[in-house]
């Protein structure tokens, strides 16, 4: 018999608070710069809340979309949008269904390292104004205020069933 012990758990990569808390500053900087009341939120790696703010004027409905857009995306790995033609697949339609599946733009996982480590989600604007702020929080110009992080979008399939689809993770390191 071996004397070794097998490992009953794995480590899991997990988005900071304080990195989930520049992420919420950064997107309520570009909302307010395209002109609309948002909501944020940024769960772990797991798709459960870690930060979450909504404006004093955002409908009270944008803060459980916003909480689903970010579940969605560190579910899954993909951005919310690419779902739109995802459930348009008879194959992939059912998970329309799934009461927290979000298929609208401005919910993006967060990938450290090649790892899911959050999922960030937006509410408040259009569709495309919830992902432009997505895309700004998660760009290094879009505020000098918060900390340095780096965005690198890719694209990838998640799965060998899925079209290739636009907007796929995005890689973020913060520098303290």
């Amino acid at each position: 018999m071996s004397t070794e012990t097998q490992a009953k758990s794995l480590p899991t990569a997990s988005i900071s608070r304080a990195a989930a808390a520049a992420l919420i500053d950064a997107v309520r900087t570009a909302a307010e710069e395209i002109g609309f009341a948002v909501a944020t939120a940024v769960t772990d790696a797991g798709g459960h809340l870690t930060a979450f703010e909504r404006s004093d004027d955002a409908p009270f409905l944008t803060a459980e979309v916003a909480v689903d857009k970010a579940w969605t995306a560190a579910s899954f790995r993909i951005a919310t949008h690419v779902w739109n033609d995802y459930v348009t697949d008879h194959r992939i339609s059912p998970l329309a269904h799934h009461p927290r599946l979000m298929a609208v733009g401005g919910g993006y996982p967060i990938i450290e390292d090649g790892k899911v480590v959050g999922g960030l989600g937006i509410s408040g604007g259009t569709f495309e104004q919830d992902q432009q702020a997505a895309e700004a929080a998660l760009n290094p110009s879009a505020s000098s205020s918060r900390p340095r992080c780096r965005s690198a979008p890719s694209v990838r399939k998640p799965h060998r069933h899925y079209r290739h689809g636009r907007g796929g993770p995005a890689t973020i390191s913060c520098e303290r």
